[in-house]
């Protein structure tokens, strides 16, 4: 084993992180175990020598895994076993992805694949700000053409202060979390969220994060010089100048036309259609026989892209032409509408030019929270946004097979865009879906807007409304130009995607990913001031059709009620086995959820549709907690009859004897046709007895008195009980019987 291990100490922080490579996975092309205290990862990369030359893109794969065994856990499910990515596994596999992609050759189309696996955590350090650069080492340590190293790093602001890879323990309290990734002369991928931060705030936080990926790309250097390895040659497509030539004079005047014409996207996409369609059937026929060109279709593919891109790019930077005819800073017509959807709690159909999305607020109770399970976290989430993008979206045939990787990650910039604007401490748990009916550009800044207008019309009392707007960049050799509220061609076409998200006050949530080498601060400076007077111009048409939440809640949304319950008192509202509080919801049609809120303390939290039915719930919740008072009159029921009485519920849960002779004032012989099973009466607690704590019930006590009875002295003040009450059996016997009174007295006995 030629083990080789380097280090470096990231600035701001003085954590060291340790890379070896030489001992593990020695087969892969390159191999890394990454290291920050406890937390351990294995990043793996291989490449296929074998090129396609008939693919014009790069198929890169990147996978990052967590072990749940890397933190002593088991997985969940029947199987126990680590199972299909999840979705925070799935967004970090994103952003490895977006760091690395653009700078591999643009020639270079090997199949790659890259690996990230979690293998052991202490639970402080984010493996997710590792992973980025685990990767780029890996690459690094190969013979895989990656010419230049990147690193990914997590950025807080704490009280006024960035903080670069913080741990989990320290990440409370921040109002910015972001993830840049950067080579050692640009930044390249960002994505985070904020507490409505300032541009200029968020500017600092990426020069801070900066800084520490360039100590980190110097590592990869190091490591790279010492490995040693020489890049591999491969084998690409030669531009072939003839035909590449012959192309541009067939179809440069034409896409030119195009491209001035400000056409919609459907009739611009048929004539470049028309236009590609005649020039490839007319090249065909000229390089055909002996003339045949190897790979033609893919040469002709690429070379076509590369004189739209020409064209397109000049006209905007030189001449300030948009495909559409926009100013470059220009927003395209928007449509709000809300309340489109007559059954759900809230709705909202927002269009932006040819991008739409119907937005769909519902809202629950604490048992619709999503549980988070990861080998470092388990928790819950009260908020979240599922995002669709079917094929009709754009016009196309795509079977539905669940969502993508892409979906996953539109659906949470969105999410992270709109969830610190909640109320804090909200009592419904709220999910947002957004539907992408049409789309030319930047649907999942239409999520947020339209998110944001489903959630005011659900009533949810959200601080600020959210706007959000994807900015793009061009830039040649005559300079740069930025552009607001990009179209999907330009986006294409183009060489930044940055969509921003936030109220008035601030930023919220922000996703930059960038295709060019170089990108200064100047520029990201620009785009940023540039975003925030579209946003503006957004938000004053959102607020136009809603400018604030609704008064009430969907009368289809569920009501809450929430009961102090004493700690001790939870054993009675739940019942043996759940039994009592299954009842409850049984016959109150509402869900209900108790919560320890201290040691002695706790709530149940009671949430119906139904009104009545959270009222019948708090009586029976609040009788089973309630304590009975001596004096106090009930009403009760009767649960079944003896022959010396009738057992009665007075409080959910607490019966008590009525004795016969508490019935009435009257001497009654026997139970017969005295009351039924089911009646309710009034009655009242007349005492506790010490030792058993049996209540002692009484229904003639409430009824007036006969006039001349007088009242018999409590037991405890007769004298000889047992004689006194045998001698009235003894006579009672007697008259039955014709019986003396010594079998009297023992029938007293015996009664009592």
């Amino acid at each position: 084993m030629n083990v080789i291990k380097k280090s470096v100490i990231l600035p701001g922080s003085g954590k060291e992180i340790t890379v070896e490579t030489g001992k593990i996975a020695r087969q892969a092309d390159g191999a890394v175990m990454v290291r920050c205290g406890d937390t351990a990862m294995l990043a793996t990369v291989v490449a296929k020598r074998e090129i396609n030359l008939e693919v014009d893109f790069l198929p890169l794969s990147v996978d990052y895994m967590e072990k749940f065994s890397s933190a002593g856990k088991f997985p969940g499910g029947f199987f126990k076993r680590d199972g299909r990515l999840g979705e925070g596994e799935i967004l970090t596999s994103r952003l490895i992805d977006r760091a690395l992609r653009p700078l591999f050759p643009s020639d270079y189309h090997g199949d790659t694949q890259v690996m990230i696996q979690l293998f052991s955590t202490d639970g402080e350090e984010q493996p997710d700000g590792l992973a980025g650069f685990a990767a780029s080492c890996a690459l690094m340590a190969s013979d895989i053409p990656f010419p230049d190293p990147v690193s990914e790093v997590r950025v807080i602001r704490k009280d006024g202060v960035f903080h670069v890879n913080p741990t989990l323990s320290e990440m409370e309290g921040n109002d910015l979390d972001l993830m840049v990734a950067a080579t050692m002369d640009s930044i390249i991928m960002v994505e985070g969220e904020m507490l409505e931060v300032s541009e200029e705030v968020m500017l600092e936080a990426l020069k801070a994060a900066h800084e520490g990926c360039k100590a980190m790309n110097q590592c990869q250097l190091e490591l790279r010089e010492a490995v040693g390895k020489t890049t591999r040659e491969y084998e690409k497509l030669e531009l072939h100048e003839e035909m590449y030539s012959t192309l541009n004079d067939m179809i440069a005047a034409d896409i030119e036309a195009v491209s001035r014409s400000s056409e919609g996207k459907e009739i611009r996409s048929e004539r470049l259609s028309e236009i590609k369609n005649n020039a490839k059937e007319q090249l065909k026929e000229k390089y055909s026989g002996d003339n045949e060109i190897e790979y033609f279709d893919t040469r002709f593919a690429e070379y076509f892209k590369k004189i739209q891109k020409e064209i397109v790019r000049r006209l905007i930077v030189v001449e300030n032409l948009r495909l559409d005819g926009r100013k470059l800073d220009e927003i395209r017509d928007i449509n709000c509408e809300v309340g489109l959807l007559p059954r759900a709690h809230g709705s909202a159909l927002f269009t932006r030019g040819e991008t739409q999305a119907i937005c769909v607020a519902s809202l629950g109770t604490k048992l619709d929270e999503q549980t988070v399970d990861t080998p470092t976290t388990r928790s819950s989430k009260k908020f979240y946004l599922h995002y669709t993008f079917p094929g009709f979206s754009t016009g196309e045939v795509r079977f539905n097979r669940g969502p993508g990787r892409r979906e996953v990650g539109h659906g949470n910039l969105a999410e992270r865009s709109l969830k610190t604007m909640l109320p804090d401490d909200y009592e419904y748990t709220v999910r947002l879906e957004s539907n992408i009916t049409e789309s030319n550009g930047s649907s999942s800044m239409a999520s947020v807007c339209g998110g944001a207008l489903a959630l005011m019309d659900a009533g949810v009392k959200i601080k600020s409304p959210v706007s959000g707007i994807a900015m793009g960049l061009i830039t040649t050799e005559d300079g740069f130009a930025v552009l607001s509220d990009i179209l999907g061609d330009e986006d294409f076409l183009g060489d930044m995607d940055f969509k921003v998200a936030g109220t008035p006050a601030g930023l919220t949530a922000c996703q930059m990913d960038i295709k060019i080498k170089g990108l200064s601060y100047e520029i990201i400076e620009k785009a940023l001031a540039q975003s925030k007077a579209g946003r503006a111009h957004i938000l004053s048409k959102m607020v136009e059709t809603l400018a604030e939440p609704r008064e009430e809640v969907s009368i289809y949304a569920p009501r809450f009620y929430v009961i102090d319950v004493p700690i001790e008192a939870f054993g009675s509202v739940i019942g043996p086995g759940g039994k009592v509080i299954q009842e409850i919801q049984r016959i109150s049609e509402t869900t209900i959820v108790l919560e320890e809120v201290d040691k002695k303390m706790g709530k149940a939290t009671i949430s119906s549709t139904n009104a009545a039915g959270i009222e019948i719930a708090v009586a029976q919740i609040k009788g089973l907690i309630m304590e009975p008072e001596v004096g106090d009159t009930y009403k009760a029921t009767v649960k079944s009859i003896t022959n010396y009485g009738a057992f009665v519920e007075f409080l959910p849960g607490k019966e008590g004897l009525l004795h016969i002779s508490e019935i009435s004032y009257e001497r009654l012989p026997d139970m017969e046709g005295v009351m039924e099973v089911g009646d309710e009466i009034e009655i009242k607690l007349i005492g506790v007895d010490p030792r058993s704590g049996k209540f002692r019930l009484s229904r003639k006590a409430l009824l007036p008195k006969p006039e001349g009875y007088v009242e018999r002295p409590p037991r405890e003040e007769r004298g000889d009980r047992g004689g006194d009450r045998g001698g009235r059996g003894g006579d009672r016997g007697g008259d039955r019987r014709g019986g003396g009174g010594d079998r009297g007295g023992r029938g007293g006995d015996r009664r009592r």
